[in-house]
């Protein structure tokens, strides 16, 4: 294991409590196995793995002065849910706190929590490690979304997106604004890119 993951590690483990840590660790683990499936790069998928939940443990009045003072205005949904601040803030605690420069790895920080449109390879595999590392509630579609995440990314992508929907639904709450685009994005690629299978006779 190189230095740099090990330094960070250290690091972290003093940011965070201690089941965000293993839960920080699960994520590293599972974006890096998946890194080596579908061909990303496996040392930053195991650093944006490793710090997507950096931020996590922040008072939330603190997070949005993090943003503020960077000049990143929450949006009206990061107000009105408190538990999405901790993405966009993580990012920038990344960026300033741990040095890292890399944009491909502060965006998969950056969006793990909501998705968006046209996510590189990176932010999908971050997106989905987070929500199948070893350490997650055993929900009833686990084995499933887990199986078809070393098969098909997109796909997992936007049955977790699904998932995450509906269980704000099933608490009472409005899907954000943000994670409805990306899951409209996803649902409208996948069909698209069927149909072109289907007209080319794959």
């Amino acid at each position: 294991m190189s230095k740099e993951i090990i330094s960070l590690r250290k690091k972290l483990e003093k940011d965070l409590d201690a089941s965000r840590f293993e839960h920080s660790l699960g994520v590293e683990y599972t974006s890096a196995c998946l890194a080596f499936v579908h061909g990303c790069d496996v040392k930053k998928a195991q650093i944006a793995g490793l710090l997507h939940d950096c931020a996590k443990c922040i008072p939330d009045d603190e997070k949005i002065r993090i943003m503020e003072k960077d000049g990143t205005a929450p949006l009206q949904e990061e107000l009105d849910n408190h538990s999405l601040l901790h993405s966009k803030c993580g990012a920038i605690i990344a960026r300033d706190k741990y040095g890292i420069d890399d944009e491909d790895i502060l965006n998969s920080i950056r969006f793990h929590t909501v998705g968006r449109p046209g996510m590189s390879l990176l932010e999908k595999i971050v997106y989905v490690a987070d929500f199948i590392e070893p350490n997650r509630k055993e929900l009833s579609i686990m084995e499933g979304v887990r199986k078809a995440a070393f098969k098909d990314i997109d796909q997992t992508l936007l049955w977790i997106m699904e998932s995450v929907r509906d269980y704000v639904r099933a608490k009472g709450y409005p899907p954000a604004p943000s994670s409805v685009a990306a899951y409209e994005y996803y649902k409208n690629q996948i069909k698209t890119d069927m149909e072109l299978r289907k007209g080319a006779g794959i």
